[in-house]
């Protein structure tokens, strides 16, 4: 099995989640499941059904991130975090057309959520933007079509 590179943000996010999961939210399902049986008729109780939907959901998210936490690689921060982007990295990026800036953060394929401005290390503005320093401009192949960045700040 190949390794899942993480930060180590990501890592203890996904770490919360997996012991709220096997916490939490079994004991909640286990407790829907219990009171829609107490109902009677199983095959016509759509509580019930609903429910053991929702504990396999779960036992599978579970069984998910187990795999996935114990595949990861946890990739540290660089010393020269604040100078040039690499995994972990929060960029600043002005687009050169519009002027707009927004800020990303460049983590693995798994954390990644383009909705959350979390952008995998192998979509091609991570691609683009790894190795990179501050003032630089990358262009960018995407759907919409070409995109000039400058980048405007590293943390």
């Amino acid at each position: 099995m190949s390794e899942i590179l993480i930060t180590p943000e990501g890592y203890e996010r996904l770490k919360r989640e997996l012991e709220e999961l096997k916490t939490v939210k079994r004991r909640e399902i286990v407790e829907r499941i219990r009171a829609a049986r107490a109902l009677g008729d199983l095959s016509e109780n759509f509580d019930y059904q609903d429910a053991k939907r929702q504990q396999a959901f779960l036992e599978g998210r579970i069984r998910d991130l187990e795999t996935v936490l114990s595949r990861a690689r946890v990739v540290p921060r660089p010393e020269n975090a604040d100078q040039i982007v690499h995994m972990g990295s929060k960029v600043t990026l002005q687009d050169l057309e519009t002027g707009k800036e927004r800020t990303i953060t460049i983590v693995g394929s798994f954390e990644a959520d383009p909705l959350q401005d979390l952008i995998s290390i192998l979509s091609p503005l991570g691609e683009a933007l790894l190795g990179k320093t501050a003032g630089e401009e990358v262009t960018v192949n995407t759907p919409k079509g070409i995109v000039r960045y400058r980048i405007t700040r590293i943390e």
